[in-house]
């Protein structure tokens, strides 16, 4: 009577329904299919196994594994099976899903083609070489075999078509950390960056996934005519941050305010009475303004340019000029220094003067001699 009804069920499965099954043998071109309440056996093809190509059989499968497919001939001792046409509308319906909601997955990398890499999702889908990565890759024989996290980008059931994308999925993480980032910074906070690039204006830190602009009047404490004169791409850097704008993604850094500025214990470098040589910065009416050390610059009155009578400090000074000064005052938490170019001139001339009046006085006491000589040869 099980004997009947056996045949009843074989002589019911028409081709396209779908059966159950296990493997019971695998061969190197075929596998092997025990069907569930049929006196039939199955046969699988090795070309209908999987929807990629395969050498053989024993790559994909191994026998005890429990299978569903599809009927596509039907034999006397016999069913011929396609488990690649079940797993195909499994995927598509699968795929669908995975499209309208954006959900991400893992796939293997089984080929490497011309173009971009082909992985088995149930059906073949394709990774185009621009949405591998976010930057250009010249080689992609390391990733035969890797498993990629990946997004369905489109779908095309009639043409059998399926896009997926890596780089996506690569660009939604590091938009989700770039917000995490901006919402954890603040303003004044201290923190180490890498300097990703270089530009005319300024240099761009990485700081945890956000680039920010280091302009270049915020690089040094002293005047940049480029930012690759102090730094380099590639190199570590302590920065702080000035701004943060969330909406468009912008964070203002300085490397400067990390560092101790040009006037951070000037009064142990310059005292009162120091002569030093100086560059002349800027003039202004009422006096010079006279660099004497990196980033430090003093002031020399105008009263205190020459010893002369003088209208304004471009009658006897230029910018640029190398000048000799004396130091007059230090006041370092004022950030000021009183400069005098006069009375280096002073004391030139009371030296000078000085000389003067010992030639003299020496030049008087020859000729005294000179003449109480002559005085005592006429005695």
């Amino acid at each position: 009577m099980v004997e009947d009804m056996n045949q009843v069920d074989v002589k019911a499965l028409k081709v396209g329904e779908t059966v159950k099954g296990t493997v019971t043998k695998v061969e190197e071109k075929q596998v092997l299919v025990e069907v569930a309440n049929s006196k039939l056996d199955g046969i699988i093809p090795i070309s209908e196994l999987a929807n990629l190509h395969i050498e053989k059989a024993s790559d994909v499968i191994e026998v005890g594994t429990e299978i569903e497919a599809k009927v596509t001939k039907v034999e006397d001792e016999v069913l011929v099976l396609s488990k690649r046409a079940v797993d195909a509308e499994k995927a598509w319906e699968d795929l669908e899903t995975k499209l309208s909601t954006g959900e991400v997955f893992e796939a293997v990398v089984k080929e490497i083609v011309k173009g971009g890499l082909v992985v088995d999702i149930g059906v073949r889908g394709f990774i185009p070489a621009s949405l591998v990565e976010t930057r250009f890759v010249d080689d992609f024989a390391g990733y035969q075999d890797q498993t990629l996290t990946v997004k369905v980008v489109e779908l095309d059931k009639e043409k059998n078509r399926v896009i997926l994308s890596h780089r996506a999925v690569i660009e939604a993480e590091l938009a989700e950390k770039k917000e995490n980032v901006l919402n954890s910074l603040k303003v004044g906070q201290v923190l180490e960056g890498s300097i990703q690039r270089l530009t005319d204006f300024g240099a761009f830190v990485d700081v945890g996934g956000v680039d920010g602009l280091v302009h270049i009047s915020q690089l040094s404490h002293t005047r940049v005519e480029k930012p690759s004169d102090v730094v380099e791409e590639g190199q570590t850097v302590t920065v702080k941050v000035l701004s943060v704008d969330k909406e468009n993604g912008r964070v203002s850094l300085s490397i400067k305010d990390t560092l101790e500025g040009p006037w951070a214990h000037v009064s142990s470098k310059l005292r009162q009475g120091d002569v030093v040589e100086g560059t002349v910065k800027r003039l202004v009416s009422f006096g010079a303004f006279v660099e004497v050390l990196p980033g430090v610059e003093g002031l020399v009155h105008i009263s205190h340019i020459s010893n002369k009578h003088i209208g304004t400090p471009h009658e006897v000074l230029t910018e640029g000029e190398k000048v000799t000064v004396k130091v007059l005052d230090v006041n370092e938490e004022e950030r000021r220094i009183s400069l005098s170019i006069r009375d280096l001139e002073e004391e030139k001339e009371q030296e000078d003067y000085g000389d003067y009046q010992l030639k003299e006085e020496s030049k008087g006491f020859q000729l005294g001699d000179m003449i109480g000589d002559q005085l005592k040869k006429l005695k």
